[in-house]
């Protein structure tokens, strides 16, 4: 499963797991960071393209730290008028963990897995129940 988002004025392909380096964004170390704005989502050969985005869809993340790129030159020079001048620049980023993408059909199935999970286990929990009962009297009996 992956997804296009839009932040920062770029767009990004992620999946799961994935760490990205994003420009600077406005978040402390170790909290989380949600993008709303998803333009495309692949789930297992579905695609689902946004107009302009997708609806019910969020990428969610974790701060893992904030830094700078590495150094840029910038030289100017202008012939023959003996004009020069250098400068340095480093783009300061946030290194952003994907943890999880959320889609509306992933919120609906694990709601439905979860029910289903809570009814097996309270058909075992009687079923060894009414057992145990049934052992009980028949002990009784003899």
């Amino acid at each position: 499963m992956y997804a296009v988002i839009e932040a920062c004025g770029k767009q990004y392909k992620v999946e799961e797991k994935d760490v990205v380096f994003f420009e600077k964004l406005d978040a402390q170390e170790g909290k989380k960071v949600t993008f709303d704005k998803v333009i495309l989502v692949s789930d297992n050969g579905k695609v689902q393209i946004g107009n302009p985005y997708v609806k019910g869809v969020k990428v969610e993340g974790k701060v893992v730290s904030h830094g700078k790129g590495k150094k840029i030159i910038v030289f100017k020079m202008k012939p023959k008028k003996n004009e020069r001048k250098k400068q340095g620049h480093r783009q300061p980023y946030t290194k952003v963990e994907i943890t999880s993408i959320k889609t509306a059909t992933t919120k609906t199935t694990t709601a439905k897995e979860e029910k289903a999970e809570t009814k097996t286990v309270a058909k075992k929990e009687t079923a060894t129940k009414a057992t145990a009962k049934t052992k009980t009297t028949e002990k009784k009996e003899v």
